[in-house]
């Protein structure tokens, strides 16, 4: 599980399987692994190559060894990895139709990673053992990295890209990534197997919220920072009408993944600051541009709830028949233009990040954004109703190939093979987070450098090689296993398509990519 030594153990055992191939007996230096740097677990990537003789062609493998816990499994959470058990289980589970009816068909294999990826991984490494044993009829290389974190950072794979990067020093030139996480239907009988040609990215907006705090008994002499959350959490939430128009895709709306206000105890003060983070998808748009209408539409709320205020405040002391002056405004910033406000005033903002990251040891990636500043707040005096817009890991690119491309022509081909039996439609982006984000990046330099003046800390929180994902620039695909119910107690794999189609595809698929590159 993600976060857990038990994603040493799995990477421990996947060395060991691959050790016991004859190839990498024969070929000991060809499998290795990687320890991640500075990890408190001790984590690990595998990575495991097959060289052919005269050419530098070569199609990577990739897949993610970690996966979510078992807390959704209740009372049964002792089955979660014990796929007879929880088969004999849900074939009397009758409060679900469907589930008991995959249970009692003996076609699916239950549990926790079984789909979401462990048997992504198992396809992996059997396509590697079947090319290992039959190298005449391999046109090229094979490069495979099992990487850890993914669930969460994707740090197995960020620094998996500098093997990647070494491999292509020394010449070789990747052609292609297939990636094998899990694909699962669309809608209730929906049988598709869907095939995508690229990765949404992601970015993690946030939203420090500075109020007004005072007493209940005079509630409206304050600012809530509550009602500023909940209405730009309104604007933005789901909200269809921000998503990105990209026709025959599955364009995901921004979730609200926290809001909260900070205070720690009850009392009946009105709460000073509240926090809001969404996760938001990047499909064909920058993040600075996906920002700019965050932005624009947090601005928007603001104005409405001071608006508001303005009119109740007026109502209450008409109907108490007292009138007082109470300013209600609050600033808009992001954090770049916090930056800029705070040097303006005579204090060196850069030189108060560096003193807060020296006082703070190890941070919380996902909170020290909010940590800094309200540090920033304390040192500078700044005590006015606010509301700064900033990023906070992880930082995900988004990528895709493009139509007229090598690798999706070959992939037309391919899928037309396989048609008779099965049933394939493409679609230009994974609908979940992968790792396939971080081997190449729509991104231009100058909009990465724009996007981190808003990404406090980001080189220490969540350090990206974005020049080298750049450099890398690999086509990387989707071709997953099938089955239903990732993440859920009732997570599935579909064994027919999974282990019997899926393996054979990936096969012809690779030797096509390969085929005719042969360099003398």
């Amino acid at each position: 599980m993600n976060g857990t030594a038990g994603e040493v153990t799995i990477a421990d055992k996947i060395f060991d399987i691959l050790s016991s191939f004859p190839y990498f007996k024969e070929n000991p230096t060809n499998l290795w692994t990687s320890d991640l740097s500075g990890d408190a677990l001790g984590r690990k990537n595998v990575f495991a190559f097959i060289e052919v003789a005269d050419t530098y062609k070569t199609v990577i493998y990739h897949s993610h060894m970690d996966t979510v816990g078992i807390e959704d499994y209740g009372a049964i959470a002792e089955l979660a990895g014990d796929s007879d058990a929880l088969c004999a289980y849900f074939s009397t589970f009758s409060e679900d139709p469907e589930v008991q009816a995959d249970a009692l068909s003996g076609e699916y294999l239950f549990g926790r990673g079984m789909l979401d990826m462990k048997s992504g991984v198992a396809v992996n490494l059997v396509n590697i053992l079947y090319f290992s044993e039959h190298l005449d009829t391999l046109p090229g290389n094979l490069f495979l990295s099992v990487n850890p974190v993914e669930e969460n950072d994707h740090t197995g794979i960020i620094e998996a890209t500098q093997e990647i990067k070494h491999l292509q020093s020394k010449g070789y030139e990747m052609v292609t990534a297939i990636n094998t996480d899990f694909v699962s239907p669309l809608y209730k009988g929906d049988e598709t197997r869907y095939v995508y040609t690229g990765a949404a990215g992601k970015i993690l907006p946030c939203f420090y919220i500075k109020g007004r705090e005072t007493h209940v008994g005079s509630t409206l002499q304050g600012i809530d920072p509550t009602l500023i959350s909940s209405a730009i959490n309104l604007e933005i939430n789901t909200n269809l009408a921000l998503c990105e128009s990209i026709l025959d895709d599955e364009i995901v709306p921004s979730s609200a993944l926290l809001q909260r206000d900070c205070k720690d105890f009850y009392n009946v003060q009105t709460a000073k600051t509240a926090q809001l983070y969404f996760n938001t998808f990047l499909y064909e748009e920058s993040a600075t541009k996906v920002l700019a209408k965050f932005a624009n539409v947090a601005q928007s709320a603001i104005t409405s709830v001071c608006e508001n205020y303005k009119l109740r405040l007026s109502r209450y002391q008409a109907s108490i028949g007292i009138s007082t002056e109470t300013e209600i405004k609050v600033d808009f910033y992001r954090f770049s233009q916090y930056c800029q406000y705070l040097d303006d005033k005579g204090y060196d903002s850069q030189n108060l990040i560096a003193d807060f990251i020296n006082e703070h040891g190890a941070l919380d990636r996902r909170q020290a954004g909010f940590d800094l500043i309200n540090y920033l707040e304390l040192q500078t005096g700044e005590d006015t109703p606010k509301v700064i817009l900033f990023l906070a890991p992880p930082f995900c690119p988004h990528n895709f190939i493009d139509a007229d491309s090598r690798v999706n022509q070959v992939l037309d081909t391919v899928l037309a093979d396989f048609s008779e039996t099965e049933t394939f439609k493409k679609r230009r982006f994974f609908p979940y987070l992968s790792d396939s984000s971080y081997l190449a990046m729509r991104e231009t330099a100058d909009e990465i450098n724009e996007m981190l003046t808003d990404f406090p800390m980001a080189d220490t929180l969540y350090p990206v090689p974005f020049d080298t994902i750049r450099s890398l620039n690999i086509p990387a695909i989707d071709l997953g296993v099938y089955g239903k119910g990732a993440h859920t107690w009732k997570e599935r794999l579909y064994k027919p398509y999974s282990y019997g189609v899926l393996p054979e595809l990936i096969r012809s698929f690779t030797k096509r990519m390969l085929e005719g590159e042969k360099q003398a």
